[in-house]
């Protein structure tokens, strides 16, 4: 636990600077990209000139860049995300009120794949070279090609189009007045296709790992000695293959949290679930730089704390890792 503790006191101070460099370095890209909120409101709604320099002083825009991103990053200091010009509400409120779908659904698409590709990947790698590995790897191959809209956009037309087994689009039925189970039946039946959609692309990907390292450690003395005791294949296999075998997988959790959190943004789009990626979807179409700016600021949170769960989990399982900062 202490070597645990240490590691993750380590990954927090490495991660301030890390946090630095995607806000400012986000700052200047969207400062480098043409047009602004104004650009954009006149563009919708139209206006004069005066019109024009009265929004631009009202929202700050007539400062220069150095002026802004040194008062972007004082509120930040103080917790302090900014205002969103489009929704006309702080930034932090429009955030937190989409983050719950986004984390909803990336978490439900992590279970699914990483707890049905782990245990479809040890059903592989137990026998390396039959008919069942060759069929899993074949067939996860195939599935790992496959876009995740082009797919979403296939299991809404098959299953919602089609079938009519779940609805096409949106978080919950509006209005429906549900509380309690029915209201959470009703988020699970919405939720079904994006889950499938973004989990199943990912669930290809752990069953390929899993199996690749299992092949790995059936080779290795210890599997050797442990068939020499007389020990079951049963226990050989989830007792000291597959736990060996887990660890580069729990690695890959971690780096796929940046990717999965990317392709929650397109699976939000497919099916219009109110998430972060619609979020920044509207805040680019309005050119709302510190809505934007939140939302990728937010999303780089996510990504750090999902690494330093995973850090942790792995220095639970391997007790190699962390030793070297608990030495120091």
């Amino acid at each position: 636990m202490r070597r645990a503790f240490i590691l993750l006191r380590r990954r927090l101070i490495g991660s301030i600077p890390v946090l630095l460099i995607v806000v400012i370095g986000t700052f200047l890209l969207l400062e480098a990209a043409p047009g602004d909120a104004v650009d954009a409101y006149i563009g919708t709604t139209g206006g004069d000139a005066g019109l024009i320099e009265s929004l631009r002083q009202s929202w700050g825009l007539d400062q220069s860049a150095g002026t802004r991103l040194a008062a972007y990053l004082w509120s930040l200091a103080h917790l302090d995300l900014g205002y969103s010009v489009t929704f006309s509400r702080p930034i932090r409120d429009v955030i937190f009120e989409r983050l719950p779908n986004t984390l909803l659904l990336m978490g439900s698409a992590t279970a699914l794949s990483f707890g049905l590709g782990s245990a479809l990947g040890i059903v592989a790698g137990a026998r390396p070279g039959s008919f069942r590995d060759r069929f899993l790897s074949i067939g996860s191959l195939a599935l790992y090609a496959v876009p995740g809209f082009w797919l979403g956009l296939v299991l809404t037309v098959i299953f919602s189009v089609q079938l009519r087994w779940f609805p096409s689009s949106g978080i919950e039925t509006i209005a429906s007045g549900k509380t309690g189970f029915a209201r959470t039946l009703d988020i699970a039946q919405h939720l079904a296709l994006p889950v499938a959609a973004l989990g199943v692309i990912y669930l290809a990907l752990y069953l390929r790992i899993m199996r690749a390292g299992m092949a790995e450690v059936w080779r290795m003395d210890f599997v050797l000695a442990a068939r020499a005791k007389g020990l079951s294949r049963r226990r050989i296999v989830l007792r000291h293959v597959a736990r060996n075998a887990l660890l580069p997988l729990v690695t890959m959790l971690g780096l796929q949290s940046a990717a999965m959190l990317g392709g929650s943004v397109v699976i939000e789009s497919v099916f219009s679930v109110p998430g972060l990626g619609r979020l920044a979807q509207e805040a680019v179409s309005s050119r709302d730089t510190p809505l934007l700016l939140g939302i990728i600021l937010v999303c780089a949170v996510m990504v750090i704390v999902i690494n330093l769960v995973v850090d942790i989990f792995y220095a639970v399982l391997d007790p190699r890792v962390g030793a070297s900062e608990e030495a120091a």
